[in-house]
């Protein structure tokens, strides 16, 4: 996390210093702002982004910590398939997956025996390692602080927001302050103190901070505010924020000047009048004394010439030279997992918990004598890497023990020596070790196509205990050139001379390692491929008896399936009339679906006794994914729904729908709705309280269909009753859901009532809205002397395009008339 935190701080340094020196003067206000937030989140996203190995300035990081560490059997069998259906399976199936291994070399230390061994302490920590863990959490308790004083400052905005006085303006709330404070916005919200201020100063604040909030400009200060909370440390974090808040008043002071009615020394004059000495909470965009002499310079500046955007494209190469540089190169492999367990499914080992291969070459060991064999784990001494390891040696395997004093003794393999450093008391011994690789094996490997191996890889090696000849028999049977993870796999899991001829002799000719790894961990022998053969499925492809074994298809399974009668499942799941004895089997693909999902004979005949027969296949599946059991039908049932389809169902399990619910609409009405009526109320969150609403409103007997309608479309009394305002009251509720769907709204109607249009009715304007008639566009008319235009006649208007502009073209070319349908018959002919 700290050297994470640390190269955030930097690009965001980087970003600052060259938004300062390139772009600080110059007047592309939006593209700044673009650029000051986009290397916002580019500062927190670049770093976690590998760069290849020919392009990264780093060399790599120690193998110890990104190789061959330790893959899950079942991740190393999914990694062959390209299907992602298939990995999905194949690793979700851990519980119903087979393993046999032989607990030689590596086992498990059950953790209700780590807890009950005693062991003395692991050596004191270094001083510097104590120092870093102390300064991790001194970040932590900085981001807490200043996370809760930004959450304290959006409180207090939101209480004043919607506890002091308030006029709404459109879209916008000018909540009224008290007090010596400068004005401020922050989402929809202008705080100010309107007694301060004369009519024209107060216009010009609320115009100023309108364009605040229509810009979203709280959006951007409330992102820097966050990047302040996890970089409360860096100053230029600081400064970056005090950029980002300067060019956003920048840009509203461009946007007011636009306006032709607003003076440039009557508005800077204005700024002098608002600047005051109490200041805003720091997430509210707000009049700054110690900004306004840059904004009245930026705002007296020449406009930068569209010549200097060169600035601008330097940004990418500065960036992937600092990714280059300070990014972690991607060459090396992603650690390898190996999983074990002693939990047991149907009569195989499964590979659910996990032993890894410890690939960390020095560290404290701790050691348990047993009979013959030693078991010994393996820990780190660092608290950055806290990992530990178990594996199990032959007694035979060390020199002397040093027994009651402290004394070296050593474990040599062909891959290489450890060293031990401690003692033993009695069965129980501890100390440290380091490991030592030898050359002669890495040259050997070499040789034979493994190359790049790093001390870390080596020391898997030695814990698997791979020799040569065991790489010389893989190249015998075919396998050269291995990786070397493909070795370790291999060698983990046991994949020996003896499982490879099987796969042969079973007719799936030459494997890749990969496959044979999948089969390995997965526990897939002779008896379990002759007992698929035998139950129908004789040439079945390795990727598809992969899956079998992963979601645990056995022959008694794929029985039950078969013993169902015919007329239970549909032609999609199995064959109702006689057919050849080799299109009789369920497609594999199928087996693996329904086994997936646990259906059953049992889950079948179940449905079927509740009267479902011939249910094809994919609707099987979807009951059972869902839960639709018998119990679930019968609850319906005994409710009164006795025919629901199998979407029903399906639907109405996946939505929580029950019983229950249906019976709650009776107290309003609502008896026996039908089933997909329940089905679109629940999913557009219709409920008693909904209902209880309306009917407050005075809108009762609403059919099911209308109600869903109303409550899809957000239509509440409180929508109905804000058109009161403009003169409606008790408007239909189909009427509510044609305006709500064309955006009529009260201020809307007010529009055409200030223009003269006082008793339209919402047909009127429903017209008008569907065809884009403003008052503007009426008012155009009015202009060139037509002053009495109907609705009806400013819709037709609008329909065949008559505008303002088109009657004085047409004057102008000889064509006057007072009656305005004469230009749409002008119109029509020409069209």
């Amino acid at each position: 996390m700290i050297p994470y935190i640390l190269h955030v701080a930097l690009l965001i340094s980087v970003c600052l210093i060259f938004y300062k020196v390139l772009l600080q003067k110059e007047t592309f206000y939006r593209l700044n702002r673009a650029v000051l937030v986009f290397c916002l989140a580019l500062s927190f996203a670049l770093p976690l982004i590998p760069i290849p190995q020919q392009w990264a300035f780093r060399e790599s990081a120690k193998p110890a910590r990104v190789t061959t560490a330790a893959v899950t059997p079942i991740e190393a069998a999914a990694t062959q398939y390209k299907n992602n259906a298939q990995k999905q399976l194949l690793v979700k199936a851990a519980d119903a997956s087979i393993v046999k291994t032989d607990p030689a070399t590596l086992t498990i230390v059950p953790q209700s025996t780590l807890k009950n061994t005693q062991v003395p302490a692991i050596p004191e920590v270094p001083l510097s390692q104590r120092i870093l863990k102390w300064m991790f959490y001194l970040y932590w308790i900085g981001v807490a602080a200043f996370g809760l004083n930004l959450l304290l400052q959006v409180i207090v905005l939101l209480y004043q927001a919607y506890t002091r006085p308030m006029i709404r303006d459109g879209k916008f709330r000018i909540i009224e302050l008290t007090g010596d404070k400068a004005p401020c916005s922050f989402g929809n919200n202008v705080f100010i103190n309107p007694e301060k201020y004369d009519w024209d100063t107060y216009s010009q604040i609320l115009l100023h901070e309108k364009i605040h909030i229509q810009q979203g400009h709280s959006f951007d200060i409330l992102v820097a505010e966050l990047v302040l909370v996890l970089q409360w440390f860096n100053p230029f974090a600081w400064l970056y924020r005090t950029e980002l808040e300067s060019n956003l008043e920048f840009l509203t002071d461009d946007a007011i000047l636009e306006h032709n009615e607003i003076e440039r020394s009557s508005y800077q004059m204005s700024l002098l009048k608002v600047s005051a000495p109490h200041l805003s909470l720091g997430i509210t965009t707000n009049y700054n004394q110690s900004l306004l002499k840059r904004r009245i310079v930026m705002m007296n500046a020449k406009k930068s010439n569209i010549h200097i955007m060169w600035k601008y494209f330097f940004l990418v190469p500065l960036l992937g030279v600092l990714a280059c540089a300070l990014n972690d190169p991607a060459a090396f492999s992603q650690p390898l997992k190996t999983h074990r367990s002693s939990e047991k499914y149907a009569g195989y080992t499964n590979p659910a918990k996990q032993w890894s291969i410890n690939t960390n070459t020095e560290g404290s060991w701790f050691a348990t004598i047993k009979n013959d064999r030693v078991r010994i784990e393996f820990r780190s001494d660092s608290d950055d890497h806290n990992w530990s390891s178990n594996s199990d040696f032959k007694l035979s395997e060390f020199s002397s023990l040093p027994r009651n004093q402290k004394g070296d003794f050593t474990l040599t393999r062909e891959a290489g020596t450890v060293l031990f450093n401690g003692k033993f008391d009695g069965n129980q011994g501890y100390g440290h070790y380091k490991f030592t690789p030898s050359r002669e094996f890495k040259d050997f490997l070499g040789r034979h196509g493994i190359t790049e191996l790093e001390t870390g890889d080596e020391f898997a090696f030695f814990m698997i205990n791979i020799k040569r000849d065991y790489v010389q028999m893989l190249e015998n049977n075919g396998y050269k050139n291995l990786s070397k993870n493909d070795l370790i796999s291999m060698g983990a899991l046991k994949v020996d001379e003896s499982y490879i001829r099987f796969w042969k002799e079973n007719g799936y000719g030459h494997l890749t390692a990969n496959q044979l790894v999948s089969g390995k961990a997965l526990g897939i022998t002779s008896e379990y491929v002759t007992e698929i053969r035998r139950a129908g499925y004789t040439h079945l492809p390795f990727d598809q008896l992969v899956s079998f074994k992963a979601t645990g298809v056995t022959g008694k399974y794929i029985a039950g399936l078969h013993s169902v009668p015919a007329n239970k499942l549909s032609k999609t799941t199995r064959a109702a009339k006689p057919v050849p004895a080799e299109e009789k089997t369920m497609p594999a693909e199928d087996v693996i679906s329904v086994r997936a999902l646990n259906v059953d004979a049992a889950y079948v005949n179940s449905i079927h006794k509740e009267g479902y027969n011939n249910v094809p296949l994919r609707e099987l599946t979807s009951m059972k994914a869902v839960g639709v059991t018998p119990q679930f039908i019968e609850e319906f049932k005994s409710a009164g729904y006795k025919n629901l389809s199998v979407n029903d169902l399906v639907s109405l399990k996946s939505l929580g729908v029950t019983p229950a619910f249906a019976k709650g609409f009776e107290a309003d009405g609502y008896k026996n709705i039908p089933a997909h009526q329940l089905i679109s109320m629940k999913s557009v969150g219709v409920t008693h309280e909904f209902i209880a609403q309306l009917k407050a409103a005075g809108y009762n007997n609403i059919p099911p269909n209308d109600l869903v309608s109303l409550r899809a479309m957000g239509i509440t009394p409180e929508f109905a009753k804000s058109f009161e305002t403009v003169g409606y009251k008790n408007i239909p509720y189909r009427e509510l859901t044609s305006i709500k769907a064309l955006g009529i709204t009260p201020g809307y109607i007010k529009s055409f009532q200030d223009v003269g249009y006082k008793n339209a009715s919402i047909n009127n304007f429903s017209s008008l809205k569907s065809m884009g008639v403003t008052p503007e566009f009426i008012e155009g008319f009015k202009k060139i002397g037509y002053d009495n235009i109907s609705l009806n006649q400013a819709t037709s208007l609008k329909a065949t395009g008559i505008t303002p502009e088109y009657v004085k073209e047409m004057r102008d070319k000889g064509f006057k008339s007072q009656d305005l349908n004469k230009y749409i018959e002008l119109k029509n002919a020409f069209n």
